[in-house]
């Protein structure tokens, strides 16, 4: 591979770095993952990963181990309820076509980072703890990028890699100061002990509210809930889980033994609700943006990581790949061929989110009453149209 004969530099140790080190390492590329954390810390509670974010993970090489830890809906049902516990409609996710890959698991943050951390030291990938991109030169008539490090290190690269989240330096190197955008929700998440009996995905819908309950593990599972939260409030963060309680004081039915269960603050967590959405190009010469640092999206189809990890599939394999092109015309068209796709996940993401978000106890029910008429054939749309852009890009 003669066009990345001096490797590739990726920032950020998130899903997407961690994917594309693990993918370009797979094919005897030489890769550096540059990380700002002192050492390997991964926070948050749950994640969804539904079936074309496992089939990617079969592409990275870690789906045994993730079936493994996590907890796999293998009929992918999605009982919705009121905020009573009153039943609205149930919905099914389906498999990617063609596999028989379960429609969704649900597995510790935690888990799924220490699993891709296993792969990367199995495949001897070079790591920058504690480090950040000081500077880089990318001149034309150079052959390889120049990258310092602000530990005074120098690497350099065929390409560098922007995989550094919603709050990307690297992008900011890019183009400037181009802020994430306050979607004006809130996400309350928390993780208790897995009832026997819970083995499916749950939404409770609530007004202006929504509560999900999901198994991740044999052991756990993941409440996850939303409140609109304009202005940014700030909560204090000893009284979360007393804060958590009283946002979802009305909530009853399966919900009310978690919220009750809350007893520390150190069980809650709470985030804003931030999108990016960067317009192309997403790169610039030899350097490029991945993951949330390009596409950011509000969490409510559950798609946030899936589009980091199929990105990195897709870099990995164009880089990989000789066409003649040079880098730049590469990385050009990498972003044009995934922009329309992740565009599409933040748009029905967004539009779910803000149904969800309804204040009007009328509209509530005119929205459960659209659901039972509408909900599966909106799930069906969905992955139909996830899988026509895939056709369309093979």
């Amino acid at each position: 591979m003669e066009r990345l004969q001096h490797g590739v530099v990726i920032v950020g140790g998130g899903i997407a770095g961690c994917t594309l080190a693990i993918l370009l390492a797979e094919r005897g590329v030489a890769v550096t993952l540059v990380e700002r954390q002192q050492r390997w810390q991964f926070h948050g509670s749950g994640i969804f990963v539904y079936s074309n974010g496992l089939a990617a993970l079969e592409k990275v090489g870690v789906l045994p181990a993730i079936l493994d830890s996590g907890f796999a809906i293998a009929g992918g049902r999605n009982i919705y309820l009121d905020h009573r516990g009153d039943a609205i409609t149930d919905t099914f996710y389906p498999s990617v076509p063609g596999t028989q890959l379960p429609p969704i698991l649900g597995i510790r943050r935690a888990e799924l980072h220490r699993i891709l951390l296993a792969r990367l030291q199995a495949l001897s990938v070079q790591v920058r703890l504690a480090s950040t991109v000081l500077s880089v030169e990318d001149r034309p008539e150079n052959l390889a990028l120049q990258v310092e490090l602000d530990n005074g290190e120098r690497l350099q690269a065929s390409v560098l890699v922007g995989a550094d989240g919603v709050r990307s330096q690297m992008r900011a190197r890019l183009f400037g100061a181009i802020e994430p955008h306050d979607t004006g929700f809130g996400v309350w998440r928390s993780i208790h002990r897995r009832p026997a009996q819970l083995v499916d995905k749950i939404m409770m819908m609530g007004v202006g509210k929504r509560l999900g309950i999901m198994p991740i593990s044999q052991e756990q599972l993941y409440v996850y809930a939303t409140t609109n939260e304009p202005g940014h409030p700030h909560y204090d963060p000893a009284s979360l889980h007393l804060t958590m309680r009283e946002k979802f004081a009305e909530f009853g039915g399966p919900a009310r033994m978690f919220l009750d269960d809350l007893r520390d603050p150190s069980q809650a967590f709470y985030t804003v609700v931030e999108e990016v959405r960067l317009p192309l190009p997403w790169s610039r010469g030899r350097i490029t943006l991945v993951g949330d640092a390009a596409h950011a999206s509000t969490p409510f189809m559950g798609q946030g990581g899936a589009m980091a990890m199929e990105d990195s599939i897709v870099l990995a394999d164009m880089l990989c790949r000789d066409t003649g092109d040079g880098v730049a015309l590469t990385l050009a068209a990498f972003g044009r061929q995934r922009q329309p796709k992740c565009t599409f996940v933040q748009d029905v993401s967004r539009r779910v989110g803000e149904a969800g978000g309804l204040e009007s106890a009328d509209t509530c029910a005119a929205r459960n009453v659209r659901m039972r008429e509408q909900a599966q054939a909106d799930v069906d749309h969905f992955y139909r149209s996830l899988h026509a852009f895939d056709m369309a890009t093979a």
